[in-house]
């Protein structure tokens, strides 16, 4: 039997995956158990920031694991410590506190916790189409029906209001609201960007009810907008900021990053997790951020986004909208099945690119994909749409 007959049989059926194997990756592309070659547009739901198998994360991973792997949150060690520092020295000042988890949805469930230990409030004010997970407290600030109703009652006290909109935010807002959750882009919405100064507006609104701002970088930080955190953008300090995918350039890692006035609201017993801040996954950490800082990715990403955005302007005619900060892109179709056909057209045309929102062709792909490889990719996509329209 093969990996997919594997799978198909034993593996719960949770995922609609392409009827493709891949085996390999190097950079911007991947290759499948057949030879088959592509340009990954995806990277892994925008993990693989430093592309496949990038050397300086390959050799912080192989040199940790012939030391210690893992030795649990009793004791100290020292891969922990080194990510900690680069983290906070990262982040802009005052967001100098981290805790280690293996996921988005983890350090979303932490910003909860944290959140309500510190206000001692127990209302959450979350977004139209916005993700931040699929465990009960996440999966809670998640919009999503499909996501949320199968698993109803989830955690109460978590109300929804238009994405962009800080007046219905201001009406939500009572005595019993803890903290504000948004993402900067939306990207499971499909690349939704708010109006300009949304953040900077929230931020106020915040401060002035006594509200802390939690915002979900799990998808938009490690550089992918043209910036570290795209919070960044509108020069705004969240209390809290969620951070996963693309922090181990590969390897499963998230974290939770609280101003240090926040973050004292946990005390030993509060919080913690077996495998979170593991010396093999701080490893990569330490090179995948020290790699984007010193590469200068967030500036290559705007640089790149830029460059997609044009040569996607020519699509404007077969695509309802094309939006996107940096290399974080949506092509809005305007018929979910059309969306589909597209996504797997581009496998035969040796790209991948996957579908969220139902019509949305989510970009994603890895900051240090060359320019050529981009624009290769990119006129295979507008190819496609026109061939589909």
């Amino acid at each position: 039997m093969d990996a997919r007959e594997l799978i198909d049989k034993y593996h719960m059926n949770t995922y609609s995956r392409f009827p493709v194997t891949l085996i390999r990756g190097e950079g911007a592309r991947v290759w499948d158990d057949e030879g088959n070659e592509y340009i990954d547009l995806v990277a892994g739901i925008a993990v693989n920031v430093l592309g496949h198998c990038h050397p300086a994360v390959v050799e912080a991973v192989k040199e940790q694991v012939e030391r210690l792997i893992h030795c649990s949150n009793l004791y100290y060690n020292e891969p922990q410590a080194k990510a900690a520092r680069i983290l906070a020295e990262a982040a802009p000042k005052d967001l100098n506190k981290v805790f280690f988890c293996n996921s988005g949805t983890e350090s979303v469930e932490c910003a909860i916790k944290l959140a309500r230990k510190f206000t001692r409030r127990t209302k959450f004010i979350a977004f139209e189409g916005g993700f931040h997970g699929r465990t009960m407290g996440a999966l809670s600030a998640t919009w999503k029906p499909e996501f949320r109703e199968p698993f109803e009652p989830l955690v109460p006290e978590f109300e929804h209001v238009p994405y962009g909109n800080v007046s219905a935010v201001e009406k939500a807002i009572d005595d019993d609201t803890a903290a504000v959750i948004v993402e900067p882009v939306q990207g499971e919405a499909g690349v939704r960007i708010p109006p300009e100064g949304f953040l900077r507006e929230l931020r106020e609104l915040c401060d002035e009810h006594g509200v802390l701002l939690i915002v979900d970088e799990v998808q938009s930080g490690m550089g992918r907008t043209g910036k570290f955190f795209a919070f960044e953008h509108e020069g705004v300090l969240p209390d809290i900021v969620c951070l996963a995918k693309g922090l181990g350039g590969g390897v499963p890692v998230g974290t939770t990053i609280a101003r240090e006035e926040v973050a004292e609201a946990f005390e030993p017993g509060d919080h913690g997790s077996t495998f979170g801040g593991n010396p093999l996954a701080c490893a990569a950490v330490c090179a995948a951020v020290r790699t984007v800082l010193e590469e200068n990715l967030p500036e290559a990403a705007e640089r790149k986004g830029k460059l997609a955005m044009r040569i996607l302007s020519e699509a404007e005619d077969v695509a309802e909208d094309v939006r996107g900060r940096g290399l974080m892109i949506g092509v809005e179709v305007g018929d979910d099945e059309r969306a589909e056909d597209v996504a797997r057209e581009m496998l035969d045309r040796g790209v991948l690119v996957n579908v969220t929102s139902g019509d949305v062709i989510r970009l994603v792909p890895p900051l240090v994909i060359g320019e050529d490889e981009l624009e290769k990719a990119l006129v295979e996509l507008v190819d496609a749409l026109r061939a589909s329209g």
